[in-house]
């Protein structure tokens, strides 16, 4: 075992008494060593449970004669750091945290270890530690909150953002953002619509890195304990047959991924962080993977933010073996951390509720739920979520009004100076530009909420939040702080975007965008601590921010 390196031979006897130390015995110096990386904090509503998770692993430990050792990792709320310098360190938390368990997993010589996560950096930051050091691993996320209920309407954090949105428009009072705010997150769990963080776990799954049902069982539900435990059990039987992630997670099944998330309408966030995690693995999965398989996968759900279901819904729909088994016969049958494999375990499941998941052949949308476009003004490509589009907005063009931050967009946006027929462009917010790539939950939101989301493109070269909708088109690469051709727009000029075409394009000549660009005067700003590193070593979200180039 791995763990003889810390307890075996006469020369171990220091690093045996501190584990003495600890409360192990001689008993204990003959098992397996199991690690627990629990993000719990009661900060983030969908971490604020995951104590009891643990307890549950630990206990699944125990009983198949592990020892496990929890330790703690950080997890930003996307939410809370939304609109302001917090933001700019929630893509930067993912590197971070898949730093803090190689660093615990490997200084303590541990055999194996579980990921306790739930929310948006959380689970690819484990993932991505996961794949990087191939011990046997799995993993455990949180799970949903209940969505709320406003006014007689469902309702989750998107639902205050873009009221918000709507009291700025004068078509709502304040009373009606109380009650929004009041309401619509009622407990602990991820937040309860398709965003990233679920969308995460849904992955997870189909990677086939947590076991069967995990993703779409709930936080409050005694299944997700059942998991947990069952988990904990699972640990120990890898390690005692020496199973490791990439024994189970090949080329085939981050196509699994690509072609789930297709289906499901996942966020656009994993564009960033299924390349990412398969780099981890010694994986290529190139961007325009995406758009090869989102054009061959229909879109068999309609989940929030694009859509009226749940996470609850899903669940109650069959969770994601249902979705595994509409898309059986275009999967490729990899393995999972279960001992089944994926083709075994969508033949075993059934669709609970056709209105939730339909069939391939009734589908929502045609095609997937992301699609990849590419232009002068992208010529890395860009990404949309083009489930939770209007049919309006497939085809647009307008006038841009241009903003170098976030801040400038949404004092614009909220001012009433964006009108309908603009495309909204906001740049220096890459992973170098801002940096840390933020998310742009507000300005889409206040869009939406103003009646705007059917009249108002946003183009950036930041991100979107999982719970974005609208004619949004984030991951706009290169980078304008790369000197990439978004940087070269200017008011007025015209932007063409073509949606199932894959287009996006600024008016302009290939002559006049070389002559501003190479007149281009970068704004620079004073960096400090973890963002100045980070800007030093991020690479392209084209191939997922990764910072090992």
């Amino acid at each position: 075992m791995r763990s003889d390196a810390v307890k075996k031979g006469i020369e171990k006897a220091p690093s045996r008494s501190l584990l003495r130390a600890d409360g192990l015995n001689d008993e204990d110096m003959k098992k397996p060593f199991i690690g627990i990386a629990n993000s719990w904090n009661d900060i983030v509503p969908g971490h604020i449970h995951l104590n009891r998770i643990a307890d549950a692993v630990r206990e699944g430990i125990k009983e198949a004669g592990g020892v496990p050792f929890t330790f703690g990792v950080p997890a930003v709320c996307d939410g809370i750091a939304m609109g302001h310098k917090g933001m700019k360190f929630s893509l930067v938390s993912r590197e971070t945290i898949s730093d803090c368990c190689e660093i615990m997993v490997e200084a303590h010589a541990l055999d194996g270890w579980v990921g306790i996560t739930n929310c948006d950096k959380v689970t690819p930051g484990m993932l991505m530690a996961v794949g990087r050091m191939n011990v046997p691993s799995i993993l455990v996320t949180g799970g949903a909150m209940e969505t709320g209920s406003v006014e007689g309407k469902d309702a989750d954090l998107q639902t205050v953002f873009e009221a918000i949105g709507a009291f700025k428009a004068g078509k709502a009072d304040e009373d009606h953002v109380k009650r929004a705010e009041c309401a619509a997150c009622p407990g602990e769990g991820s937040c309860s619509g398709l965003f990233t963080a679920n969308t995460m776990a849904c992955l997870t799954e189909t990677l086939g890195l947590s076991l069967i049902g995990c993703a779409a069982s709930m936080a409050i539900d005694d299944s997700k304990i059942r998991i947990a435990k069952e988990s904990g059990r699972k640990i120990v039987e890898l390690v005692n047959r020496n199973i490791k992630p990439r024994d189970i997670v090949k080329e085939g099944s981050f196509r699994n991924a690509v072609r789930v998330d297709m289906a499901i309408g996942g966020s656009t966030n994993t564009v960033l962080h299924l390349p990412a995690i398969a780099k981890e693995f010694g994986i290529s999965l190139k961007i325009e993977e995406f758009d090869r398989i989102s054009r061959e996968i229909p879109h068999i759900t309609s989940m929030r933010p694009g859509g009226p279901y749940s996470m609850r819904d899903l669940e109650n729909a069959g969770g994601i073996p249902a979705v595994l088994r509409i898309l059986m016969n275009a999967l490729e049958n990899e393995d999972t951390v279960s001992g089944m494999r994926i083709k075994d375990i969508a033949a075993a499941s059934e669709v609970k509720d056709l209105k939730v998941l339909r069939p391939w052949d009734d589908p929502f949308h045609k095609e997937g739920g992301i699609a990849i476009l590419k232009g002068n003004l992208a010529p890395n490509g860009a990404v949309v979520k083009q489930s939770a589009i209007s049919e309006k907005m497939l085809r647009f063009s307008g006038p841009a009004k241009v903003y170098d931050s976030e801040r400038d967009a949404l004092d614009a946006i909220m001012s009433k100076k964006v009108v309908a027929g603009d495309v909204v462009v906001i740049r220096y917010e890459g992973p170098k530009g801002a940096p840390g790539m933020p998310e742009m939950l507000f300005p889409t939101s206040m869009i939406a909420g103003m009646g705007l989301s059917e009249s108002v493109a946003l183009i950036t070269d930041g991100r979107f939040s999982g719970a974005t909708r609208g004619g949004s088109i984030g991951h706009v690469s290169p980078e304008a702080y790369d000197n990439g051709p978004i940087a070269a727009v200017r008011d007025g000029d015209v932007i063409e975007i073509d949606i199932p075409s894959r287009i996006l394009n600024v008016r302009i000549s290939a002559d006049e965008m070389e002559r501003r660009l190479k007149d281009l005067k970068i704004p620079e700003k004073e960096l400090t601590g973890v963002l100045r590193k980070y800007r030093s070593l991020v690479s392209d979200s084209s191939v997922g921010a990764h910072l090992y180039k």
